[in-house]
């Protein structure tokens, strides 16, 4: 970066009212306030350090590109970030960029597709958003919004995404406030309240906004989270390396304190227990009346089924499942994977199939980030005495939305990480279970012989 450029940030100390609400910038009335020549030293030493420590990420282009293809990177990167490590979202976004380059793109996609290319990043709400918010703004012209507050107005863009969009690709003198800037600037002023309390984080809000440089917002939010993403982390900060270290109280009162750390701040809230849910997960494969039974099933169909439009993984695609109440006997289970089938799909297996193999395959925990799961895997072959045909001629559509899926068709579906477990734990029965020669199919009552 130029010294004229350098020279015009350190020139500016007084920063403009800004739009956002919570990031007015008067005097705040209380001890942690950021004096001025700290806050002029700060954004000093913290553009001079980002200048020569940024990582090297796509969403960070150094040329000079449209402003709105900028925006548009700038808010897919900061949604994909959310909750999910740099190293995870670097790939997903690549590819999300090759598929739609830009917003108008991207509002012709089906939420199908978009689900399917964010499969494995979680919190699949954040895709639909995306989508919602592309389709609402060329429906209203095109534009994406230049400022925080009208950027608010769209879909799942709250106040942190927001201020993204618009200090780093409009230069809008507004903060940004993430975990990374929350443990920043705790640690600055050993702001000793818990950080999830709304006062607390109103506080932080405007600290942060006492901080933004008015010459290049963009830049100094990014130097902001940047410190706290590589240098000021949560378990083993690198202090004697932090450009911010003369000003960091929490620093300073461990130097005088042996009993203190820079780590005690933030305080730790307290953790809210997971819930603990249960639920059979049935792969039912299909097959038909002259199919051999072999580990390629490359004739072989699976049902899937589509998940409730509100709620957990909304509106997302999984193999049938039902819930359950607690560990539970696999005879329970069954019967309660039974009873899903017939009322759901009007598989009747004890009337309209024969069962070719049925399998208890596995178990394992899937952890969100407020439930703990754990799944009870098994695979269920079934020839239908009617054909698929007559399977989908029987459904009345009104409660469950299913679809059956080609083998190969599912390997290359984008699945969440939890279905492509289980259906990765199939593929790994079938390999070391079925024989390698074809089996033919028989007609079995519902106890099922484990194949050699």
């Amino acid at each position: 970066m130029s010294e004229e450029k350098k020279s015009t940030r350190r020139s500016v100390v007084v920063v403009r009212k800004r739009a956002h609400p919570s990031a007015e910038v008067e005097d705040i009335e209380d001890t942690l306030s950021f004096s001025k020549d700290e806050i002029h030293k700060l954004r000093v030493a913290l553009l001079d350090w980002y200048d020569l420590n940024r990582r090297d990420l796509p969403w960070r282009t150094t040329k000079e590109e449209e402003v709105e293809r900028r925006a548009y990177g700038v808010w897919v990167s900061e949604v994909m970030l959310q909750q999910t490590r740099v190293q995870t979202v670097i790939a997903y976004y690549n590819r999300w960029m090759q598929k739609w380059p830009t917003i108008h793109l991207l509002a012709q996609a089906s939420l199908e597709e978009v689900n399917e290319m964010w499969a494995g990043l979680g919190y699949y709400r954040r895709a639909r958003f995306l989508l919602e918010g592309a389709k609402k703004i060329v429906a209203e012209g095109g534009k994406i919004p230049k400022v925080a507050s009208m950027l608010r107005k769209i879909p799942g863009i709250g106040d942190y995404t927001s201020g993204a969009i618009a200090s780093i690709a409009f230069k809008e003198v507004v903060p940004v406030v993430d975990g990374n800037v929350v443990r920043v600037i705790a640690r600055l002023r050993a702001v000793s309240a818990n950080p999830k309390d709304s006062a607390t984080v109103k506080r932080f809000w405007k600290l942060a906004a006492q901080l933004v440089d008015p010459v290049c917002p963009g830049d100094f939010n990014q130097a902001l989270m940047e410190l706290g993403a590589t240098v000021c982390t949560p378990l083993n900060p690198s202090c004697s390396s932090c450009p911010a270290s003369e000003f960091c109280h929490a620093l300073s009162m461990a130097k005088r304190d042996s009993t203190a750390a820079v780590t005690d701040y933030p305080v730790k809230g307290v953790k809210v227990k997971q819930r603990c849910d249960f639920s059979a997960v049935c792969v039912v494969e299909l097959v038909g009346a002259e199919t051999l039974l072999d580990k390629n099933q490359s004739g072989s169909k699976f049902i899937l089924v589509k998940r409730p439009e509100e709620g957990l993984l909304a509106g997302l695609w999984e193999f049938p499942s039902a819930p359950l109440d607690g560990e539970t006997v696999p005879l329970a289970r069954r019967e309660a994977m039974d009873h899903f089938l017939k009322r759901n799909l009007k598989i009747d297996i004890r009337k309209t199939c024969n069962i070719v193999l049925r399998e208890d395959i596995g178990e394992f925990v899937h952890i969100f980030s407020h439930i703990r799961l754990k799944l009870y895997v098994e695979l269920l072959v079934l020839q239908l005495k009617g054909g698929v045909d007559d399977l989908f001629k029987s459904q009345d559509n009104k409660t469950t939305t299913w679809k059956c899926v080609y083998s190969n068709a599912l390997s290359s579906m984008g699945l969440t990480t939890s279905v492509r477990k289980v259906y990765n734990m199939v593929q790994n029965f079938k390999q070391k279970s079925l024989p390698s020669n074809h089996v033919p199919t028989k007609k079995r009552t519902r106890t099922t012989k484990r194949l050699a």
